[in-house]
């Protein structure tokens, strides 16, 4: 598969793009895992064109990370042209609109999935982002804004006709959120359709290896990009890449090495972020690892709140000695 120019190999893994999740540190471990293309948190093009520090922080990508996509999202055409620029300059394999994003602070201002209501318009904000910056441009949205209106299939063309090089889906519409189980029939009809002739990546519910390998086979998209089920767990990109090959379901990894990994990403995020803000976003990590373990509530609790990064490793250390022989 390629995107434009870029080379990504058979059947490839994409990390989605997660607010507050995919951060570098992240990134940093599942392409250890076997990622193929990274994805930035999405940048909101307003916060960019304002200098936010926030948002031109997620700009920084690093030398190890390629292939890498930058995700923006707004509603307006001109901030988003304007970003797109900015994130141009940071050098990214590629650029990803976010059409995708449900929730309501973005939705209902119509940015992310709010413009699967104005598909007239996110025709127009895709085009002039395509026109306006010399590397490729993706999109990632949904089958449609709810039931009554799951207009991917023909939009997908629409999309295509100007320009992008390749599309993400995700089997949901915007009304469903997060909830029920994806649909992939029309990420498939997309694939079936003649005239489409760049890549189609399937999203949604993947989370474990079979499950990969069903929607290439069943549905013939050319990468799957998964996104919540990597959360705690970032050896799922070896995991499904092992069955792709061999057809083999690897075991879980025990106590032992998942204290090994949460250690390696502790190290990683205080690198990069400093101890302070480094420590305090790997809170929502660290008790994912372990999440499985019984009885486990007060090292957790420990784990969310310790400040200092060589006393949570202490605390790593103590779950490994707990828990690392039995599990």
């Amino acid at each position: 598969m390629k995107i434009a120019d870029i080379e990504l190999g058979d059947r490839p893994l994409f990390l989605a793009p997660m607010e507050d999740v995919t951060d570098p540190s992240f990134r940093y471990i599942c392409k250890e895992f076997g990622a193929d293309v990274l994805c930035t948190e999405f940048v909101s093009s307003d916060a960019l064109i304002r200098d936010a520090r926030k948002a031109l922080e997620k700009l920084t990508i690093y030398p190890y990370e390629f292939p890498i996509g930058i995700q923006i999202y707004g509603h307006l055409t001109e901030p988003m042209i304007e970003a797109a620029v900015m994130a141009a300059e940071a050098k990214p394999s590629f650029i990803d609109i976010n059409f995708g994003c449900p929730v309501n602070k973005i939705a209902n201002r119509g940015a992310g999935s709010g413009m699967m209501r104005f598909p007239e318009k996110m025709i127009e904000i895709t085009r002039r982002v395509v026109d306006a910056v010399k590397i490729p441009v993706t999109v990632k949205t949904r089958l449609g804004w709810d039931d009554k209106s799951k207009i991917i299939v023909d939009l997908a063309e629409q999309l295509q006709d100007v320009g992008i090089s390749a599309l993400t889906v995700h089997g949901r519409t915007r009304a469903q959120m997060y909830k029920g189980e994806a649909d992939w029939t029309l990420i498939g009809e997309i694939k079936k359709n003649p005239r489409m002739h760049i890549p189609v990546i399937g999203n949604g519910d993947i989370t474990s290896a079979s499950g990969a390998k069903s929607v290439f086979d069943d549905y013939g998209v050319d990468g799957v990009m998964i996104g919540r089920a990597t959360y705690g767990k970032p050896w799922l990109f070896r995991e499904i890449r092992h069955y792709l090959s061999t057809g083999e379901i690897l075991p879980e990894p025990n106590v032992n090495e998942r204290a090994d990994i949460a250690i390696k990403h502790l190290l990683k995020s205080v690198e990069i972020k400093g101890e302070r803000v480094g420590v305090l976003e790997m809170r929502r990590h660290l008790s994912c690892y372990f999440k499985s373990l019984p009885n486990f509530k007060d090292l957790r609790m420990k784990l969310v709140t310790e400040g200092d990064y060589r006393e949570v490793i202490n605390l790593i250390e103590e779950v490994r000695e707990r828990y690392g022989e039995n599990f």
